[in-house]
């Protein structure tokens, strides 16, 4: 039997979920008939203003406004996802500061008197870290000098657009060999390989460039395909190892990264392919129908190709692939326990050829875009540079998450970007861009180690998760 009050409604402690909100919202609407009720008559009789007045809605209001943002700030200094890489990067930040001015023998001269003269110290530190990180930043996003220029007539417009130009050229292989990581990652797979698969994608988009005599459309196409296509067929070979014989993808994916390596250092030293009268290892550059046209017109300071606009492309496919398909249910399934998807009648070993295909492609996009936009027009031993290896670095810092691999990706490029101003303006090593990568990646995959220092809180749902291993 339900117990009741002294007032004679059923009691809270003993009420059920469902009943007790009933009985609040009939109290509550009760108390809002007798506020209208008082309302009519109140003024008139005491001259006070009514209970549901301007002032009390007001003071509601805030009282709501400051309990949201008390919450705001409670959940903000948590454990989550956005938080522990915010400040991974800013851990990041400060140990790259430390390393400035160790690197630099004049400022680490003033620490030797700093019980003496602190100010020295302090003061040359402060400069030496300020104008380092102050160039990453005009080299990276923009130079408020060039903006101020062309406000005042004195300068031109393409100044303004050239770093974060630089941005984007950068990022654009980055959003695809990060996504070929990270797809392979959610389908339970660990390519390593992305830098081979960039590699014979940069072979095949380069020889398309420059062999086949195409009309300038259908030749870009072409040579783009052809990039995937060496990346595909790059990355089906580890895939149907894994499903066939249960060879595991790491090994085969590194070896073949040697292989692909062997083989564009042949390639290119052979008649039809090498350049005539050079006589380092170059080849022909490719042709200017098969090249990604500038989007920002044909001035050599705003090298940002149609690559970008592909890369975004990429992501929404994926994003796509992932989370509205079929096969990307199976993946995701396969990702989570094969075991389990075998049993529900998923195919395990043809999930892992086509996850390896499709990564091994999106590779390949990203070794074209090496050769057949602004940063390269003909093969080198040099071609790719790292952009499997940095592919790995992205997809952790993005949580193998498409979207998150394209803002990790162009965090990436942001700090190669400013790297080589601030090498160049700074004198700061561009291996501190690389470092700083480093430690962003480190941080980010200890994030016990970021809540530790800051003192964070747990997280106060799943979905705060920082858990890395989360949705592979």
């Amino acid at each position: 039997m339900t117990d009741v009050n002294e007032s004679g409604s059923p009691s809270p402690e003993k009420s059920p979920v469902g009943q007790r909100s009933g009985a609040e919202a009939v109290a509550t609407v009760g108390e809002a008939e007798r506020s209208a009720a008082g309302s009519a008559s109140g003024p008139a009789e005491s001259g006070g203003t009514p209970p549901g007045g301007p002032g009390a809605g007001l003071t509601d209001r805030d009282g709501g406004g400051q309990q949201l943002l008390r919450m705001f700030v409670q959940n903000l200094w948590s454990a989550n996802t956005v938080t522990v890489t915010v400040l991974a990067i800013v851990l990041a930040t400060l140990i790259g500061a430390v390393l400035i001015i160790v690197s630099d023998p004049d400022v680490l001269a003033t620490w030797g008197y700093f019980t003496a003269q602190p100010s020295d110290a302090l003061n040359a530190s402060w400069a030496v870290v300020s104008e380092a990180y102050a160039n990453l930043f005009k080299g990276a996003v923009v130079d408020p000098a060039a903006v101020q220029a062309w406000a005042d007539g004195t300068g031109e417009w393409q100044p303004v657009f050239a770093p974060i130009s630089e941005t984007l050229t950068y990022t654009a292989p980055l959003v695809f060999t990060g996504l070929a990581v990270s797809l392979a990652f959610r389908g339970g797979l660990f390519n390593i390989g992305a830098q081979g698969q960039a590699t014979i994608g940069v072979i095949l988009a380069a020889l398309a460039g420059f062999l086949l005599p195409l009309p300038p459309v259908v030749h870009l196409i072409v040579a783009v395909l052809a990039g995937a296509l060496g990346g595909a067929i790059w990355g089906f070979v580890p895939g149907f190892l894994k499903a066939r014989t249960g060879a595991h993808e790491v090994i085969t994916t590194i070896m073949l990264n040697y292989v692909s390596f062997s083989f564009l250092a042949w390639i290119i030293v052979q008649n039809g392919v090498h350049e005539p009268g050079r006589p380092e290892a170059i080849s022909r550059p490719v042709d200017g129908s098969a090249q990604l046209p500038q989007l920002l017109g044909s001035d050599l300071r705003l090298r940002v190709h149609l690559g970008i606009v592909l890369a975004v492309a990429a992501t929404w496919a994926v994003h796509w692939l992932l989370n509205r398909s079929t096969f990307g249910f199976e993946l995701r399934a396969v990702g989570a326990n094969p075991d389990a998807a075998r049993t529900a009648g998923i195919s395990v070993g043809r999930t892992y050829v086509l996850v390896m295909v499709i990564a091994g492609a999106l590779s390949g996009l990203g070794g074209a875009n090496m050769v057949l936009g602004t940063t390269a027009t003909a093969l080198t031993p040099l071609v790719v540079a790292q952009i499997g290896f940095d592919g790995i670095l992205v997809a952790l810092l993005g949580r193998v998450k498409p979207w998150g691999v394209a803002l990790a990706a162009l965090l990436f490029g942001a700090l190669q970007a400013g790297g080589n101003r601030m090498q160049s303006y700074a004198s700061i090593s561009l291996e501190l861009v690389t470092v700083l990568q480093a430690l962003i990646v480190i941080f980010i995959a200890a994030p016990a180690l970021v809540k530790a220092i800051f003192g964070l809180r747990a997280a106060r749902a799943a979905r705060l998760s920082t858990s890395m291993a989360k949705g592979w």
